[in-house]
């Protein structure tokens, strides 16, 4: 296997990491803003305030988004093993 086809593949592995990984990055950051914007604006400086609303948000996310990121993991897997001869040859 030549460094380019190694280059291939981590490219590959990183655009799927972050594409499954962006939208629930994306929320937790938006909500992160937001709950500390209502903290600034009412002077509430409750650490379960912010904790809370988050882990349920991204818990939510994840448990909504699993099937999406299983068939990506999964397209992702089936054409790695698809193309294995070629990298081991």
């Amino acid at each position: 296997m030549s460094v380019d086809e190694v280059v291939v593949i981590l490219r590959q592995l990183l655009e799927e990491a972050m594409l499954i990984s962006a939208p629930v990055l994306i929320a937790a950051a938006l909500i992160s803003f937001l709950l500390s914007l209502a903290q600034t604006l009412t002077s509430l400086q409750e650490q379960t305030f912010t904790a809370v609303p988050r882990l349920l948000l991204v818990g939510t996310l994840i448990l909504i988004g699993l099937p999406w990121f299983t068939r990506r993991l999964v397209e992702y897997t089936i054409l790695m093993f698809s193309d294995l001869h070629r990298y081991l040859g």
